[in-house]
């Protein structure tokens, strides 16, 4: 009888925490994109507020387990990401996302007002592909492949500005 191997789980390197259930439509998306640059990550739910124990249990975990960045993603009054830096020493990213009676614009000003010494580097509102992208530049000083992966990705997007705009609406009305 023929066994089969697993292949091992790739190293974390990228612990994205989040808030609430309700955000993860928006949240995968960092995860899919580092995904797609050869990252792996993982996402966990834990609330500043409501699981502040799961936060912090999380935090002591990610260092024994070597993770290097950390990505925090709240909405409203958004303190998971201030939280999070003020816990560890890692670098820590900020998502602020949308939702509420100001449409994130609370959760930026949360976010990015992180008092002396508590840093955290914050993205646009809902701008899951920027965490991603920051965390890989991080990432990308240790890792060569990283720094590859990143630079084979600018040339991919550079190339849709290549084409004409003929062309690009031609593939828009294709889908």
């Amino acid at each position: 009888m023929a066994t089969t191997k697993k292949k091992p789980a790739a190293k974390i390197l990228v612990g994205i925490l989040t808030g609430s259930p309700n955000d993860l439509p928006t949240v995968v998306k960092v995860r899919d994109t580092l995904t797609e640059l050869g990252i792996a990550s993982e996402i966990v739910v834990a609330s500043a507020h409501r699981t502040p124990d799961k936060v912090t249990d999380y935090i002591a975990r990610a260092h024994k387990e070597d993770v290097h960045v950390l990505i925090g993603c709240a909405g409203m009054a958004a303190h998971l990401a201030g939280v999070i830096a003020g816990h560890t020493r890692l670098p820590v990213i900020g998502l602020p996302l949308s939702g509420g009676v100001v449409s994130g614009l609370d959760a930026l000003l949360s976010t990015v007002q992180m008092p002396p010494g508590v840093p955290v580097a914050t993205v646009a509102v809902d701008g899951a592909k920027n965490a991603a992208m920051l965390a890989a530049r991080i990432l990308a000083l240790k890792f060569p492949e990283i720094n590859q992966a990143l630079e084979n990705a600018a040339i991919k997007e550079r190339a849709r500005y290549e084409q004409t705009a003929d062309e690009a609406l031609a593939k828009l009305i294709k889908k």
